[in-house]
């Protein structure tokens, strides 16, 4: 397989974890040529199936070789069964959703649908209603910095109570929820894909002269960073995190990946582009903010905050100069270039990444 002329293969995991198709093993031979220095391991966010994955996969092989320096790299695509969310404007769709991401609590979300028509004019219908459906939350994946930790643990009248605004009231407050909820347990799924599925596979490839290098798109960050947790010291070259729909807290020094840098796990520079343009990436930690009054916002739109190491820099146009330190966060501002939440496959992105993998 190849994209754009570049050595490419697919891995493709189930919603556990769990390799499908050949079990990684195109990976596994493409990592194992040695003609491959450098291996670039390529993560969508929430598509709605392979088709859009391998699309944006395509697309931003394309640019990489646009921009290409002639290095032999090579790219392992993720498949992982991620779903759009916040795409509907109605409560049925919201809750058919919810459904196929936690198919097993299908009677407990079917309870909530029916209590819907109750919901702007009785508190016990939306104190139950918010109660059933925090209730099928997947548990472990709980933290502070989305406010997840709050928010399933507050009371189901409190959480209708917070969101709900004075012109669009409790029907508005109900489908925030379910896009908080849609948002989370799309969280979850990537961090199970990438702890369990992603991080035993680099484990496997790994091999001397073979530097690996990360990049997420939206959830695929956090996907590829609960691998990185999971990797050794020094055991990557480059992680890249695009439009990332993570906290913008995470590399604080109590971030939830703060280990990252402080076990110096990638040799090279870490890429964080960010835009105000990112209407999508931030909505959930938009939801947070009104659960909690605090300020959640998220690095696809605001970079890192509370990172001291953190460089503040620019995407530039493919050919510009970049300025790299190894092992920190380089938050890329990309208003120039990237507007949009899907718009990370143009030459400026893959000029970057092309220059932190030679700087790796």
């Amino acid at each position: 397989m190849q994209l754009s002329g570049f050595p490419a293969a697919e891995v493709e995991f189930d919603r556990a974890g769990r390799p499908a198709g050949d079990g990684g093993a195109a990976v596994r031979a493409l990592a194992a040529d040695r003609a491959t220095t450098d291996l670039v391991v390529l993560c969508h966010g929430w598509d709605d199936g392979p088709a859009t994955a391998r699309e944006l996969y395509a697309a931003l092989a394309s640019s990489l070789r646009e921009v290409s320096d002639g290095r032999p790299i090579a790219l392992a695509c993720v498949l992982w069964p991620s779903r759009r969310y916040a795409a509907s404007t109605g409560l049925e769709a919201r809750l058919d959703l919810l459904r196929t991401l936690r198919p097993e609590h299908a009677p407990t979300i079917d309870a909530a649908a029916d209590l819907v028509p109750a919901l702007p004019a009785r508190a016990t219908a939306r104190t139950a209603f918010a109660a059933a459906v925090l209730s099928v939350a997947a548990p472990g994946s709980q933290d502070v910095e989305d406010a997840s930790a709050q928010l399933l643990t507050l009371p189901g009248g409190t959480v209708m109570d917070r969101l709900a605004k004075p012109a669009s009231g409790f029907v508005e407050a109900a489908r925030q929820l379910l896009d908080y909820l849609t948002y989370y347990e799309l969280k979850t799924r990537a961090g199970d894909v990438g702890e369990r599925g992603l991080a035993p596979l680099l484990g496997a490839i790994a091999r001397p002269g073979l530097r690996v290098h990360l990049a997420g798109h939206g959830f695929g960050a956090r996907l590829v960073t609960e691998a990185a947790k999971a990797r050794p010291t020094a055991s990557l070259g480059t992680l890249t995190l695009l439009q990332a729909a993570l906290s913008h807290h995470v590399f604080a020094a109590d971030g939830t990946l703060r280990e990252i840098l402080d076990r110096h796990v990638v040799t090279g520079p870490i890429l964080v582009t960010h835009t105000a343009y990112d209407l999508v990436a931030g909505v959930a930690f938009e939801i947070a903010s009104r659960i909690t009054g605090l300020d959640h916002g998220c690095l696809g739109r605001d970079g890192t905050r509370e990172t001291a190491e953190a460089v503040t820099a620019e995407l530039l146009p493919a050919g510009g100069s970049y300025t790299w330190r190894p092992g920190v966060p380089h938050d890329l501002l990309a208003d120039r270039f990237v507007h949009g939440h899907t718009d990370v496959c143009g030459p400026e992105i893959a000029h970057a990444l092309l220059s932190a993998i030679a700087a790796s």
